[in-house]
């Protein structure tokens, strides 16, 4: 049953709003013809990832002061469990993003048109799968939402290129008005509990059962989160259980097969085989990714049929691993995914982001107790 808070008429006219204070600085970048002065803010913005008052033209100083400030209903013990979760997840938490976070967010046959309009797709999808790691392990460790936290630079950064994205695709003539606005505020929460509730939901499914504890302070991070990046309140429930039936909605109403999303998913299998060394992994990507999702969505978006069986016996033969008669399917798969995670992310390490873009980072803490090699580390 539809939750009434949830209902269509309601999400129909979240579809035709976006974010006005986000919108309103950028607009006034090209009111007062300072778009040459935004542009190069974003470059610092990507490449020193700190930015000075006295750096920022003047209408985006504004902005820049009042979506750093937290919601009054922020819990800072609550986010602190959630980070703690990521950091026990680890690897997991990678897989989780990368095969199903994106995938899902792929699926949804409106929302994938912005990532079309505005990428080249095959030669983009590393960069954008690296930058979104960045800003999930920025948010997610200890002290990422903190005053002048990573978390929130990046959550404020990614607000505003969405403002501007938005701006530029309205000025290019090529958006459907059917779509509804771009990137508009179901778009977003469609997007924001990708983080949050198809994490979870997938972490559970590699063997990572949270307590209801860890759940809703997970859960209660990623609320934050959306908070700074300009997502409706009505649109972030206090509740984990809330916010998945808030996601099983948006899913069922945006779900649908599209050439670009299945193209998108294919870069990323495509991605994902190409990062990770040798050939041990071969075709889990997409097992991973239909196993996490379902097979539902993974026909939507054209992820290749898969043996999960076969593709775990491969990788636990190449490895030397035996399987005992008393071994759970559930505990192996665990292992080898949490093991694919931490190969999938020294990839991430290893890639380079383009001559104007810092190197990944890790903090030390989270490398060393997640087992990842660091780029010198790989090199050796």
């Amino acid at each position: 049953m539809t939750d009434m808070r949830w209902a269509n008429e309601f999400l129909d006219s979240m579809r035709e709003v976006c974010d006005p204070p986000a919108d309103e600085a950028v607009q006034s970048l090209f009111t007062q013809g300072l778009v040459g002065s935004a542009n190069e803010l974003m470059k610092q913005l990507v490449a020193h990832e700190t930015v000075s008052a006295e750096q920022l033209p003047v209408p985006l100083r504004g902005y820049f002061e009042q979506s750093a400030k937290m919601p009054s209903w922020a819990d800072r013990e609550l986010i602190r469990e959630g980070q703690a979760v990521f950091s026990r997840c680890g690897s997991l938490s990678v897989v989780a993003l990368v095969c199903a976070s994106l995938p899902t967010c792929y699926a949804g046959a409106e929302g994938v048109q912005v990532l079309h309009l505005t990428a080249r797709l095959e030669t983009d999808t590393k960069r954008r799968i690296v930058e979104t790691a960045q800003m999930v392990v920025d948010v997610m460790s200890p002290g990422g939402l903190e005053p002048d936290g990573w978390g929130i630079r990046d959550a404020q950064k990614v607000r505003l290129m969405h403002a501007a994205v938005r701006h530029l695709i309205r000025q290019s003539g090529r958006w459907n008005p059917e779509w509804g606005q771009p990137i508009n505020q179901e778009d977003m929460a469609g997007t924001l509990v990708t983080f949050s509730v198809v994490t979870i939901r997938a972490l559970e499914k590699m063997g990572y059962t949270l307590e209801p504890r860890e759940a809703q302070a997970y859960y209660h991070a990623w609320r934050v989160v959306g908070y700074l990046m300009g997502v409706d309140e009505r649109l972030l429930p206090e509740k984990y259980e809330d916010g998945a039936r808030l996601a099983d909605s948006i899913f069922a109403r945006v779900f649908r097969a599209s050439t670009e999303g299945q193209v998108m998913t294919r870069a990323l299998i495509e991605l994902m085989e190409h990062i990770i060394p040798g050939n041990i992994f071969d075709g889990l990507s997409s097992t991973l990714i239909r196993y996490l999702v379902g097979d539902s969505t993974a026909d939507l978006i054209a992820v290749p049929a898969s043996d999960w069986t076969q593709s775990l016996i491969k990788p636990l033969r190449l490895l030397g691993w035996v399987m005992d008669e008393g071994d759970e399917q559930n505990e192996v798969s665990a292992k080898l995914s949490e093991l694919f995670g931490r190969k999938l992310l020294e990839g991430i390490v290893w890639v380079s982001r383009g001559h104007e873009r810092p190197p990944f980072r890790i903090p030390e803490a989270l490398r060393v107790s997640w087992n990842v090699r660091s780029r010198e580390q790989q090199l050796a």
